[in-house]
């Protein structure tokens, strides 16, 4: 047998990674590819130790492969892309007006959307999910969160998208610029100025904080563009991939789909087996700030660090029977989200909307075959899901 080889940029392992994983685990927990100079950690206790640990595996570099080894200039309010003591400063600030309230508030928006989108398939007898509901719904609720026109949200979330895409063996185009792209909410930051409402950008336009050198103050203009720009990329490519992969996996396993018709309870439970079983992604990297001893090697500082979330979703050393896929399964933590210091603060609103869409869905589609022949798996280094998911109802 030929070793062990992984590569984020490879289309054909990212069809499906899972046997790499499997061997990953057992042959070479600590991995190095020197093709694209990094290492690779694929068992469940060494990337919670890594998530936790940000001294050693941070994430001032970025979060993204291609983001470490660009190593550009990081805009302060990234979140995704700070450490402590800077990070928690923003972390608070988002967190007063990223509430639990205001995410538990959006449930009857999110559901009439819901309702409108499915009302407007009924009769259809094929349809992709991806372009008629699942890409829909997480880009109506961030235009509802940050006050973005509906007429203007579909173009947002494009140009939140193309950042992500790669083409098939290459890399992500990487700049600080193309990163953030600020300028696609300057307009709508210095409207909203100009007319306040009951939405997340004039909250963060109005609210005080005391940053790290102790001045208490309101965000500057450019903070605000780059709150703004991360909460849209972060919250619509991973919220929609969920949706495919209930779909999908749904449609492979009938019998769990038709548990889940009759006992709507347990979709919640559902929605977090989901998350365990195809995170939307993958992999989250992180710069070695340190040497750091991991399975008899040395690691040097400076290096770049994959945690592959996916493996340690199904590390049989933390799941009876992990590459199984099962609603009822009892799950009280896997790594989706992260955990510590960089939990996802967008965790509750992604769950909210998974929620509500496959309830919604059940009610009036029960049953559904995927077309796979057209179906396609999205052409991006930082996530797994479906680009296209024909279905045929009934």
């Amino acid at each position: 047998m030929s070793p062990v080889y992984w590569d984020p940029f490879d289309r054909d392992i990212a069809h499906d990674p899972y046997p790499i994983y499997r061997r990953l685990r057992a042959e070479t927990p600590l991995y190095y590819n020197e093709r694209h100079d990094f290492y690779a950690l694929s068992h469940w206790d060494d990337i919670n130790t890594g998530l936790i640990d940000w001294a050693t595996f941070s994430s001032s570099r970025g979060p993204i492969l291609e983001v470490i080894k660009a190593n550009i200039e990081i805009p302060p309010g990234t979140l995704l892309m700070e450490d402590p003591p800077i990070h928690d400063v923003y972390r608070r600030l988002l967190a007063r007006v990223f509430t639990p309230r205001r995410v538990l508030s959006l449930e009857p928006e999110i559901r009439a959307f819901c309702v409108r989108s499915l009302d407007r398939l009924a009769g259809a007898e094929q349809f992709d999910l991806m372009a008629e509901f699942a890409n829909e719904v997480p880009m109506r609720v961030i235009g509802m969160l940050l006050g973005i026109p509906e007429a203007d949200q579909l173009a947002v979330r494009e140009r939140a998208d193309a950042k992500l895409r790669t083409e098939p063996g290459r890399r992500m185009k990487v700049s600080r610029d193309a990163l953030m792209d600020a300028d696609l909410f300057a307009d709508y930051i210095d409207w909203r100025a100009d007319h306040p409402s009951d939405d997340l950008m004039t909250e963060l336009i109005n609210a005080e904080f005391t940053d790290e050198t102790g001045t208490t103050r309101t965000l500057t203009r450019d903070e605000i563009l780059t709150y703004v720009t991360v909460l849209a990329g972060a919250g619509n490519e991973t919220t929609a991939r969920l949706i495919g992969w209930l779909a999908a996996l749904l449609a492979r396993f009938p019998d769990q789909r038709a548990d889940l018709v009759e006992n709507p309870g347990i979709v919640p439970n559902a929605i977090e087996e989901t998350l365990r079983f195809e995170p939307t992604g993958h992999a989250i990297a992180r710069y070695v700030t340190r040497d750091v001893e991991l399975h008899g090697r040395t690691v040097p500082a400076g290096s770049a660090m994959m945690l592959l979330i996916a493996s340690a979703n199904r590390d049989e050393r933390r799941w009876d029977d992990g590459e199984r896929y099962d609603i009822r399964r009892r799950i009280d933590q896997h790594s989706t989200f992260g955990i510590g210091t960089h939990y996802c603060l967008g965790a509750a609103l992604a769950r909210l909307e998974g929620r509500i869409a496959l309830e919604e869905f059940l009610k009036r589609f029960p049953d559904w075959d995927v077309d796979w022949d057209g179906a396609a798996l999205s052409s991006t280094s930082t996530m797994r899901g479906w680009e296209t998911l024909p279905l045929r109802i009934g």
